[in-house]
Formats: structure tokens, C-alpha cells, sequence
């Protein structure tokens, strides 16, 4: 009589096909293909889809423009009158100032609205004298002296004419001077190297000067 551990026993000839079938339908699953989407509607949602409307291409470097200058900062690059404040300071003794109000609105109301500087009327209302003057100097392009018997007697009108030569060698034209109510042997020694303008004739010399301030202005352009 032979051993009961010889037979198999029927659960383990029933759990064996059973094991195999779960093994079949398994792979299977596994090896079954995806369906691929067959329009827009089923594609997935990470897949970007071609629009009605026209994308910008992205920005280069070549693409961006610079920025349009306003009217004032084009001229600033592209001219040097507009360096400066001024185009021109007109210096002057006490007395003498009817005088060179009168040049001044000759000069500003010409045709090339020259900015001018008058100190009773530009100057900063408690700046310092000195300050003042030497602010006036160094942001203007010219300088028109206007000189008089109250000019040559005035210490603050011979302080500014210093101040003016100690540039005249490095900007010549840019001081120009006035000779008003005075012959020529009047004209002061420190300015003998330089031409002077007549104010004798019809108009005062007040071409003259608008002409050699414009003439100056040009050669900054």
C-alpha cells in the first residue's frame, strides 16, 4: 500500500491551472497597445495643439527697439549748445542794468532765442555773490562784457571779467566784448588781445554780439 504523500491532492491539481490563467491574463493586459488619440478633443492636456490665432515670435536682442528720444534729449545728444544752461551771460555794472536788459530781449527775442542769464533776474534769491557769479560763468557758453565807464569802476563787473579770460585761451569767441560810452583808449589792458564790438553804431553793437554768440553756438553743433 503506497504512502498518502505519493498522490497529489486535488487542491493543488485544482490551484496550478488556476495560477497559469492568472499569469496569461496578466500579460496580457500588460502587453495590450495604448490607443493613440484620433483627434483634438481626446489628445492629453500636456500636448500643446496648434491655435487659430498667430503667436509673437519670441523677443531677440535684434528684435527689441530702442526707445524713442523726446524732441529735448535728441537735441541734447546732438547738439553741445544744450550742454549748458545758458548760451550766454551778460555781465554788467549796477548802473548799467536798462542797458543790458535792453540787449538781453534783443537777444532772446531773436530768431535764435538765445537763453540768456541777467543776474538781478536769474540769480538764486539768497545765493552767495561770488557763488552766483561763477555759476552764471561756468553754465554759460558766452560771455558778453558790457563795458562802461560804470563797469570799469564797478570791483564785481572786473572779478567777472577775470573770471571770463581764465577760459578765453581754451574757448576762444566765447567772450565777447561790449564797448559802450567809451573810446578805445579806455578799453581795459587785459583785454587788448581780444576784438571788441562798437557799441556806437544805430543798434548799440547788438547784432554784432547776437551774430558772434550764434557764430560761437555753431562751431558746438
Amino acid at each position: 500500500m503506497a504512502s498518502p504523500t505519493s498522490l497529489p491532492t486535488p487542491c493543488s491539481q485544482s490551484k496550478k491551472p488556476m495560477g497559469k490563467m492568472v499569469d496569461w491574463f496578466r500579460q496580457a493586459l500588460l502587453k495590450k497597445p495604448k490607443k493613440l488619440p484620433t483627434s483634438s478633443e481626446s489628445a492629453p492636456s500636456d500636448v500643446s495643439q496648434p491655435t487659430s490665432q498667430k503667436s509673437s515670435p519670441p523677443l531677440s536682442l535684434s528684435s527689441v527697439k530702442s526707445p524713442t528720444l523726446p524732441p529735448t534729449a535728441m537735441c541734447a545728444s546732438s547738439s553741445g549748445r544744450w550742454s549748458k544752461e545758458y548760451d550766454v551771460c551778460v555781465c554788467h555794472s549796477e548802473e548799467d542794468l536798462a542797458a543790458a536788459q535792453e540787449l538781453i530781449s534783443y537777444l532772446e527775442d531773436s530768431a535764435a532765442s538765445l537763453r540768456c542769464f541777467l543776474q538781478l533776474r536769474d540769480a538764486a534769491p539768497g545765493g552767495a555773490i561770488v557763488s552766483e557769479l561763477c555759476q552764471a560763468l561756468s553754465s554759460s557758453h558766452c560771455r558778453v562784457l558790457l563795458i562802461t565807464p560804470g563797469f570799469l569802476q564797478d570791483p564785481w563787473c572786473k572779478y567777472q571779467m577775470l573770471q571770463a579770460l581764465t577760459e578765453a585761451p581754451a574757448s576762444e569767441g566765447c567772450t565777447i566784448p561790449l564797448l559802450s560810452g567809451l573810446t578805445r583808449a579806455s578799453y581795459p589792458p587785459e583785454l587788448r588781445f581780444m576784438y571788441y564790438v562798437d557799441g556806437r553804431g544805430p543798434d548799440g553793437g547788438f547784432r554784432q554780439v547776437k551774430e558772434a554768440v550764434t557764430r560761437y553756438l555753431q562751431t558746438l553743433s
